[in-house]
């Protein structure tokens, strides 16, 4: 914990990201992509799985601060790597490109370093639990200069989904005045079994001599804490940063919408009361710029209402689920006609556009603006809730008040 803070202060006073400048070495359609996985729990191997599914692309390494973990993903890849320390990986300049798929606290030291490290990055979301951090994060962007690709991990940005909202947008007088987005994250368990509990992880493995717990936390050894860190706020911004980022990264990605100007967050504990930090229910209120309000309302005890969105203009309606559909209001289009969607996608497309993106040079579908904004949005959304009060954004000194 302690040499994250030293480095942290170096990446805030711009000692760190001194090597940014130079470019990645350049790679071809017909190249291999070299990657290396710093952070191989479960959302670590499932991108494993994704970059396995695309061309000309290797997992040559692995990072993790869990010995266990490293032991698994090498029974997948036995030619790996594995490091205990990622700036191990970090330091192999055959390496390309590192997937950062670590708890959110992790992120910035990590990101910042492997954009020193010349790297690109394909960064899960979100990207920090804080102001400071995600600010620390875009000036180690900024200050690469383009020279390496940042694909942020809201996956949905490479649907057809996306591909089918642009189209229902245009022309304009089809949608008119967007005046609301609806939100809804629903989802229910087994009984007994809580939302995010991982019981059968929590084993005799979980200990100290297993963990380099040092890297994770400064406090006391918790093995429940590791586990089970998105209960905790001190790691994770709960499940506004699991899906609510989720769902407004799409739809700030397809209406290129800014940081909210207010935030307000209300709900609690009501179903799992087994020493979590983070709601099981929630409501989140955003007053965007743009002249419409966003809503986001989730529970973790009940699944009727499913995950759906809703864009509500004067003309029609946009809403997506597991397909995209297009109402129109008839008292202002009494002539048009229902419409679906008919685009589709395939699980490993957002990875696969990180890599085009490499090799192309071009922007990737969920660059870091948009992913910088969206948790902008989710910061002030625990900001509420936390102290209980409606917070605002000062555009001008980029701070929450």
């Amino acid at each position: 914990m302690d040499s994250r803070r030293k480095f942290l202060g170096k990446v805030a006073s711009g000692l760190a990201g001194t090597l940014a400048a130079v470019p990645a070495r350049a790679l071809g359609a017909s190249d291999r992509i070299r990657v290396g996985i710093i952070g191989v729990g479960d959302r670590g191997l499932e991108l494993l799985n994704q970059i396995r599914a695309c061309d000309n692309a290797e997992v040559v390494a692995f990072a993790d601060i869990y010995s266990k973990r490293l032991e698994k993903a090498a029974s997948f890849a036995p030619n790996a790597a594995t490091f205990t320390d990622y700036r191990h990986l970090l330091d192999d300049s055959s390496i390309d490109a590192v997937v950062i798929a670590t708890p959110p606290h992790l992120h910035t030291e990590q990101f910042a370093a492997a954009l020193d490290a010349r790297k690109h990055v394909y960064q899960e979301k979100t990207l920090a639990t804080t102001l400071d951090q995600v600010k620390l994060m875009r000036a180690a962007y900024l200050k690469d200069r383009g020279k390496h690709v940042v694909q942020v991990g809201h996956q949905a940005c490479s649907f057809g989904h996306l591909a089918d909202v642009e189209q229902f947008l245009t022309p304009s007088e089809r949608i008119g005045k967007i005046s609301a987005l609806v939100m809804r994250n629903y989802r229910n368990t087994p009984r007994g079994k809580a939302q995010w509990a991982r019981p059968a992880l929590l084993t005799a493995d979980v200990n100290p001599q297993n963990v380099a717990w040092d890297a994770f936390d400064a406090g006391a050894f918790d093995a429940n804490r590791f586990i089970h860190w998105r209960y905790f706020w001190e790691y994770s911004g709960g499940n506004v940063s699991e899906n609510m980022s989720q769902q407004l990264a799409f739809w700030y990605r397809a209406l290129q919408l800014q940081i909210p100007k207010s935030a307000t967050m209300s709900g609690g504990i009501y179903l799992w009361d087994d020493g979590r930090e983070t709601p099981d229910t929630m409501d989140v209120s955003l007053e965007q710029p743009e002249h419409m309000q966003v809503s986001w309302s989730s529970g973790f005890g009940n699944n009727q209402l499913g995950v759906t969105e809703d864009l509500l203009g004067s003309h029609g309606t946009i809403s997506r689920a597991n397909h995209v559909r297009y109402t129109p209001q008839k008292i202002n289009r009494p002539d048009d006609v229902e419409r679906m969607g008919r685009a589709g996608h395939v699980p490993h497309a957002h990875m696969e556009n990180f890599f085009d993106a490499i090799r192309t040079s071009r922007e990737p579908n969920c660059p870091f603006e948009v992913g910088y904004r969206v948790n902008v949005a989710c910061i002030m959304a625990v900001e509420s809730y936390l102290t209980g009060r409606t917070v605002r954004w000062n555009a001008e000194s980029e701070e929450i008040v």
